[in-house]
């Protein structure tokens, strides 16, 4: 494929990637809107956030392998026609129940698209330098995605009704599925071998009880429902790995574990993502409700951080002709931990300057280090078997960021409730945005002394979270260098004989 076809291409590639990450962050600005115009029960409004990420998590494994059986051009040129159309359904909802459907079908649509897209890269760029280019783009789209969500998001609320938010899908895969078959070569494994239903039951099984029980946990607290729902996820994890270990073609390839480069990548990206998805769920409430910025503002003293993520992203495949792979991985995790460091030292006021600084270095950073590190991942897996290798870095990802959640979110949720004043009200104790509503209750004098010690219980839970998280970071620094110095266990390069097609 020609030099300029192959830059044509990721521009393309570029599109749903875009896409994913601006929807990511866009539906937390419409749901009150929403909520008041189709008047959904907390339950429902609960599956209308998570349904998405429950089938997008479960399904990826099994459309990364479908992607290397059947073609990974068309299964995101079918992605992308159901994404579409899912968000005409999501913008002109009428019920809360159309809603969640709507936004499962986007969970399908959205399991098809990340990993295609990066195997696609996989495929289309062959030698490591102009790969690492191609991967480097596609990180820099993701961290400009989430970043101008909320702007996006913001403007739309403030101009049309909430359905907004998902028609902007619309004319982006419109795009894709013009230029898609034109720009995009077709890549595909020639030899799948025979299609085994019960493996693709088995993976969705794994995954999406392991999901759902670590979100249950994190909105409600651990239970019998969120434990039993993780052992069952775990239970039908293990019958998986049987399954595959026994046939004669798997439909995942467990031996891409055993390249120490291939699963120290993986690791790292899900331990990256962990402690950044405490930062991303403390540090918008902390602007909005403690520094008392409204959510527009808060987004915007967000965007360095975008920037830094861009630079980091598009840095790494220039570093990396010059400083060995495992030293940079390391090097931008260790910066993520001197951004933590820096949350330590903010208080309730005028800490403005000590956030920007820390989300510049841990975003720069974390998007160097993954940024080399799914580079890493594609390169060690073979290219017939690109797909699956994709969904499962997804994957990996998926769960760490449920992990994060969970985890750091309750614990800094327990110590904001440890260190909240005596005779708080009981909403104040949920979280601050409830403290803040209770206040409107309170005499002036009450009100004021009550938001103080709420605020203050708020930064000191958020001064663990960061100690938490820079240790995180710097545990997964360590372990990066040392499993990705190691010598390869398989060989780089895939089936020769993979099916290629132009047209």
């Amino acid at each position: 494929m020609a030099r300029r076809g192959q830059w044509l291409a990721l521009a393309v590639l570029v599109l749903p990637v875009l896409l994913i990450s601006v929807d990511s962050t866009v539906l937390g600005f419409a749901l009150p809107y929403l909520s008041a115009d189709l008047a959904p029960t907390g339950a429902e409004q609960l599956w209308i956030v998570d349904v998405y990420s429950f089938v997008l998590a479960g399904l990826l494994v099994f459309m990364g392998t479908l992607g290397d059986r059947i073609g990974r051009r068309r299964l995101l040129l079918w992605g992308g026609a159901a994404f579409g159309a899912a968000s005409v359904l999501a913008a002109f909802s009428t019920s809360p129940l159309m809603l969640i459907l709507a936004r499962a079908l986007l969970g399908v649509g959205g399991a098809t698209l990340m990993p295609s897209t990066l195997s696609l890269i996989r495929s289309i760029f062959i030698g490591d330098r102009a790969r690492r280019t191609a991967v480097a783009v596609w990180s820099a789209a993701f961290s400009g995605g989430m970043a101008v969500g909320p702007v996006i998001g913001g403007w739309l609320l403030e101009h049309f009704w909430w359905g907004s938010v998902f028609l902007i899908n619309v004319p982006v895969m419109v795009v894709l599925l013009i230029a898609g078959p034109v720009l995009l070569p077709e890549f595909r494994d020639p030899k799948p071998g025979r299609f085994d239903p019960w493996s693709a039951l088995l993976s969705f099984g794994t995954m999406l009880p392991v999901v759902y029980g670590v979100k249950l946990a994190a909105t409600e607290g651990f239970s019998w429902t969120a434990g039993l729902a993780i052992l069952a996820g775990l239970a039908l994890g293990v019958l998986f790995v049987r399954r595959q270990r026994r046939l004669a073609a798997p439909m995942l390839d467990l031996g891409l574990f055993a390249d120490r480069m291939f699963a120290g990548a993986v690791i790292t990206n899900m331990l990256g993502v962990f402690a950044m998805v405490g930062l991303l769920f403390l540090l918008p409430q902390y602007l909005q409700l403690v520094l008392g910025l409204s959510p527009l503002v808060a987004a915007l003293w967000m965007l360095p951080a975008t920037a830094a993520g861009i630079i980091g992203s598009l840095a790494a495949a220039r570093l990396a002709r010059r400083v060995r792979v495992p030293v940079l991985v390391s090097l931008g995790l260790v910066l993520g931990v001197v951004g933590f460091l820096v949350l330590t030292a903010i208080g309730t006021q005028a800490g403005i300057a000590a956030v920007v600084v820390s989300f510049v270095l841990v975003g720069g950073g974390v998007a160097l280090s993954e940024t080399l590190t799914n580079d890493l991942v594609i390169s060690a897996a073979p290219v017939d078997r690109a797909g699956a290798a994709s969904a499962i870095s997804e994957a990996g990802y998926e769960l760490g960021a449920a992990l994060g959640t969970a985890l750091l979110g309750s614990l800094a949720t327990a110590v904001y409730q440890s260190g909240l004043p005596a005779g708080a009200p009981a909403t104040a104790h949920d979280t601050l945005g409830g403290a803040v509503a209770a206040a409107h209750a309170l005499p002036p004098p009450d009100a004021a002394a009550m938001l103080s010690g709420a605020r203050e219980a708020f930064v000191a839970a958020l001064h663990i979270s960061a100690w938490v998280g820079a240790a995180v970071l710097i545990y997964t620094a360590m372990q990066a260098y040392y499993l990705l110095t190691r010598r390869r266990n398989r060989p780089r390069s895939g089936n020769p004989e993979e099916v290629v097609s132009h047209g």
